[in-house]
């Protein structure tokens, strides 16, 4: 195991794109394994990781944390199912995620596009405040 890739909490968080706190609750959720080692030597694996991205990808798609649990502990998960007289369009969902970068500014996001690093999207998010501040105040100065 000493040569096996190791991650920290924040190593694990920031590759899975959450906040530690996201991954400690995963863990109480059981919906991560718990961190392998003790103590200040507590330590997350690869399989860690692909976890927490198949729960995030499963969230993403709508499901609810339950369902997500059920899912990875291999038990059936029952859907809605359309009420007598009404069409299957009316149940499909499309989710979305809003993300503002800038005042004025938001990036919708659809829930089948998984989002670069938590880093990234400040990133993206600073140059939106940084250039499109700028054409704000060239176009109120015309």
């Amino acid at each position: 195991m000493t040569d096996a890739v190791r991650y920290g909490i924040d190593d694990l968080a920031e590759l899975g794109g959450v906040t530690r706190r996201t991954v400690r609750y995963y863990v109480q959720e059981d919906l991560l394994p718990s961190p392998l080692g003790v103590g200040r030597g507590q330590h997350y694996g690869p399989e860690h990781l692909q976890q927490l991205l198949r729960v995030k990808s499963l969230q993403e798609a709508g499901r609810s944390l339950d369902q997500i649990r059920a899912i990875l502990h291999g038990n059936p998960v029952r859907m809605a199912r359309p009420v007598s007289g009404s069409t299957q369009a009316a149940f499909d969902r499309s989710v979305w995620r809003r993300i503002a970068l800038a005042p004025g500014v938001e990036l919708h996001v659809s829930s089948t596009v998984r989002l670069p690093p938590a880093s990234k999207l400040e990133e993206l998010a600073r140059w939106c405040r940084i250039y499109l501040s700028s054409t704000e105040k060239e176009n109120s100065d015309e």
